[in-house]
């Protein structure tokens, strides 16, 4: 990362089929008081919209920007690093962080840029589906007898988070990182559509060989979307499953064509 503003560049914030246009620009004007301006919007009820403009407070350049996607992986396809915000506890369990968190991912992960951080729905929050595009799901540790927290105050609280740990990395860059940057380069993490495709192909192969039955599911889909998270493969980790995948497909046509 070479400065503040350039580490924030990498950061997407996604808001997933937001309810009330006030809390798109609301959002949008946490974003820009700590220096992030990409933000994403799945399916919003209401958007653009005039509520928007006034609650975003002259961030409007924000607002301009953003992206409309139909479904949450469009928005995070290119991403390396996905953290979901959740505050329920989920049946099956999943890397939970609080905010601070963030930067000992980053600082252990140097390659997983760029990222997205997403924000569910105000009543519901992010369905299960969702969750399971996500590496970590962070939690803001509110308070346990009020917990109702607005969607603007929680996306204030992230980009606060997000921008001292762009400051922190300004102050302590050095030839050192730069030569280490050099070394991983080569490694850097799958991005979310490589990840997703390595899935689909799994699943793919597991139904062709009966391990897998796509009308009754149960929680494999999501066990294995946990595995692959909690992995954070490389590129070329997965090309090299998706290459094993390949063979064992080609390996069972051929033992099908000699019967």
């Amino acid at each position: 990362m070479h400065s503040a503003q350039q580490f924030l560049d990498q950061i997407k914030i996604v808001l997933c089929q937001t309810s009330h246009p006030g809390n798109i620009g609301a959002a949008a004007r946490a974003m820009k008081t700590m220096g992030l301006k990409h933000l994403v919007l799945v399916n919003p009820k209401q958007f653009p919209s005039e509520e928007a403009v006034a609650r975003s407070s002259g961030a409007t350049d924000v607002l301009e920007q953003a992206t409309i996607a139909s479904s949450l992986e469009e928005a995070v396809a290119d991403c390396r690093l996905v953290i979901g915000t959740s505050s329920r506890n989920r049946a099956l369990p999943w890397p939970l962080i609080e905010p601070r968190e963030i930067s000992t991912i980053i600082e252990k992960e140097p390659t997983a840029m760029p990222m997205a951080i997403v924000f569910g729905r105000e009543s519901t929050g992010l369905h299960n589906e969702e969750l399971q595009l996500c590496h970590y799901h962070v939690n803001i540790p509110a308070n346990p007898e009020y917990m109702s927290l607005n969607l603007a105050a929680a996306v204030q609280v992230i980009c606060y988070e997000c921008r001292l740990l762009a400051l922190a990395h300004d102050e302590t860059e050095s030839d050192a990182n730069h030569a280490n940057d050099e070394l991983v380069s080569g490694e850097n993490k799958a991005t979310v559509q490589q990840t997703e495709g390595l899935y689909r192909h799994f699943e793919s192969v597991m139904t062709e060989t009966g391990f897998f039955d796509p009308k009754e599911p149960k929680l494999l889909p999501a066990r294995l979307h946990r595995l692959f998270a909690k992995a954070q493969l490389t590129e070329a980790e997965v090309n090299i499953l998706r290459g094993f995948l390949a063979s064992m497909t080609k390996h069972i046509k051929y033992q099908s064509n000699k019967q």
